[in-house]
């Protein structure tokens, strides 16, 4: 057998859906090539790994105070298991993977708290006989169990005490960070924070004292110490393997992982940047705002991953023509870059994700978020292609047919769905968060004027940008789709995105409104196409509601439109505009239709989020020590992995 005939048949012998806990789906993510990759790569690959998992606790920590204390007892109980109820211990096991997946209790779509599905007196009794089995109870100094117990009874178990891990929209007269769960502040309200100038907006935890809001920096002699010692040992242990442009890269991350300053963090996005032939790379720092009710603290995360050669081409075509895409932005001439530079692109296979990107994953990333390094130096833009096909294997076919209008629909998201996301995505990371400029009035950071608005607007804008390009000939020219299958891949994307703003309704169980902002953006474009153009129809049949994409045309000019405003309020900073866009179409929905949806779903048993069980890497050591090699596996085991991650097995 060939190696392209073995490499099939390995391929169809995988096992991608792991199990079903509840509304979740648990993903095996497959690496192909790592084994072909060279040592040094293998070894720079390694060293990367470890630094991923070394600071994992971090955002464990920044998601919830009471996060590491409820992980810790939790797999004390399921690691001692022998003699507690078998239904007391069926809960709780759900429960922990769960907590695993969504990386606490609360709902990583939803931001609402969840709880165990057994009674608070079960539960004692099950960590009181794990204890009795030898288990190591995270106990405070001078701590008993029952106090213990009583301590994180409210985190546990009652849903009205600090319900929403991230709320944006908490209501009149309630403030966005006292209505918000995580541990980004502490006693600190909006209020407070007027006149207050923050020296490190992004890696600090703001905590109010009697002598004012102190800044606690996440840095190598500061808050998250620990972890970040660690992540710095392996990023240092990496850099003699590295090619030079990404030693250069990881030297600058260590220098910011030890200052703290804000230059720092620009030279590390600059060098990061800059190093865009590298086979091998990594994300790993303060990242993404979403978190942060008011848009400005970095959540802690790390990606490890190499190049997919023969998909990078495809990509790659996009990001070469982002100037003749800038040109042709459907908005205002003042807003577009009279030079692009800098724009990357590569489609990868990732190895491992921690933090607040697995286990549950983006499907393509856009960096850096600074707007004045993307005007100045580009940005690099990454499509997760393992990711996608294991999304796209594990997908029950009864997803796409339950809320499709018709069978034309059905056979259009069988033959190009998989193709058509996949394109769209690249245009919303390379062409759109790379795309536009702002007033100079904002001195470069959007994100202060828009405040909480700011995540849902550009996530639009970068949407709109794909939707609106995906129908453009132009992808035709540049060798990205064959002219045949133009048409069908637009109607197959346009009628898969109204779709999305029906479905995704599935993942919010409680409540009328939406906070996570990839969602609300969706909701908001679709419910924008509804009001005021033509090309979506809301149709019902046989008790059914479905959303009909009838006019491909009317979607497109519809989508330039919108598209034309929001990047007006993104460039100008318009947060009245912003807010109330979202207000009006993206954050509030119709509770009996996402019954409807629930319902429906809960019948074809779908799920409603998917997390990714990582492959594993593991040394060979030589007779003097040294590394030989390195061998990935995949564990299939969301269980054996989790436990593994957090030093219990």
């Amino acid at each position: 057998m060939d190696a392209e005939n073995q490499e099939t048949a390995v391929t169809a012998d995988r096992k991608y859906l792991l199990e079903r806990i509840g509304e979740a789906a648990v993903v095996q993510l497959y690496a192909d090539g790592f084994e072909h990759l060279p040592l040094n790569d293998k070894i720079l690959s390694w060293h990367l790994y470890q630094a991923a998992l070394a600071g994992r606790d971090i955002y464990y920590d920044q998601r919830y105070a009471h996060n590491l204390e409820m992980r810790a007892l939790l797999e004390a109980i399921v690691t001692h298991p022998d003699g507690i109820d078998p239904a007391t211990l069926d809960a709780i096991t759900r429960y922990t993977k769960l907590f695993w997946i969504n990386t606490g209790g609360f709902n990583n779509l939803t931001a609402r708290k969840f709880v165990p599905e057994c009674t608070p007196e079960a539960f004692a009794a099950a960590v009181r006989v794990a204890a009795a089995n030898g288990a190591a109870l995270p106990l405070a100094a001078g701590e008993s169990v029952d106090d213990l117990l009583a301590r994180l009874h409210r985190p546990f178990f009652d849903r009205e005490f600090e319900t929403i891990v991230t709320c944006k929209t908490p209501g009149e007269g309630r403030d966005i960070l006292e209505a918000s769960a995580n541990n980004l502040y502490v006693g600190v309200t909006m209020k407070d924070l007027e006149g207050f100038e923050e020296r490190y907006a992004l890696n600090s935890r703001l905590t109010k004292t009697e002598q004012g809001i102190a800044e606690e920096v996440y840095r190598i002699d500061g808050r998250y110490a620990h972890q970040i010692v660690r992540i710095v040992s392996h990023l240092e242990a990496a850099i003699a393997f590295a090619p030079a442009p990404t030693a250069a890269a990881l030297r600058a991350l260590v220098r910011f992982y030890r200052s703290g300053e804000i230059e720092d963090r620009r030279r590390y996005d600059i060098a990061w940047v800059a190093d865009n032939e590298s086979t091998v790379d990594t994300i790993n720092g303060f990242i993404e705002i979403y978190m942060d009710a008011r848009g400005a603290k970095g959540a802690w995360e790390a990606l490890v991953y190499y190049v997919h050669p023969e998909k990078t081409a495809a990509v790659r075509a996009i990001a070469d023509h982002a100037q003749w895409f800038e040109d042709h932005m459907p908005w205002d001439p003042q807003w577009r870059k009279p030079q692009v530079t800098g724009v990357s692109a590569r489609a990868i296979e990732v190895i491992v994700e921690t933090g607040d990107s697995g286990p549950m994953t983006p499907v393509g990333i856009n960096l850096p978020n600074d707007q004045e390094i993307r005007e100045t130096h580009g940005s690099k833009s990454v499509s997760l292609s393992n990711v996608t096909e294991a999304y796209e294997k594990s997908m029950p076919r009864e997803f796409r047919s339950e809320f499709s209008w018709s069978p034309d629909e059905v056979g259009r998201a069988e033959r190009w769905g998989a193709f058509a996301s996949e394109l769209t995505t690249n245009l919303h990371e390379v062409i759109g968060h790379g795309s536009g400029l702002v007033s100079p009035q904002l001195n470069g950071a959007p994100e202060k004027a828009l405040k909480e608005q700011f995540s849902a607007i550009e996530e639009a804008r970068a949407d709109l940008v794909a939707l609106y390009f995906v129908a453009d000939p132009y992808l035709v020219d540049i060798g990205v789709i064959s002219r045949d299958a133009l048409q069908e891949v637009v109607l197959a994307e346009y009628e898969a995105y109204a779709r999305n703003a029906l479905t995704q309704l599935r993942r919010i169980r409680e409540g009328s409104q939406i906070e996570e902002d990839h969602m609300r953006n969706r909701q908001l474009i679709v419910h924008w196409l509804l009001a005021n153009t033509e090309a979506i129809q809301i149709a019902s049949r046989d008790g059914k509601t479905f959303y009909r994409m009838v006019d491909a045309n009317a979607f497109r000019e519809g989508v330039g439109r919108l598209l034309a405003d929001v990047q007006r309020i993104k460039a100008e900073g318009d947060y009245e505009a912003a807010r109330e866009l979202l207000e009006t179409y993206g954050v509030h929905f119709d509770p009996e239709l996402r019954d409807e949806v629930v319902a429906r779903v809960e019948r074809l048993n779908l799920p409603s989020y998917t997390a990714f069980v990582t492959p594993k890497l593991e040394p060979v050591h030589g007779d003097d020590g040294s590394i030989v090699d390195v061998r990935i596996s995949y564990p299939c085991d969301l269980t054996a992995q989790m436990l593994e991650y957090s030093g219990v097995r």
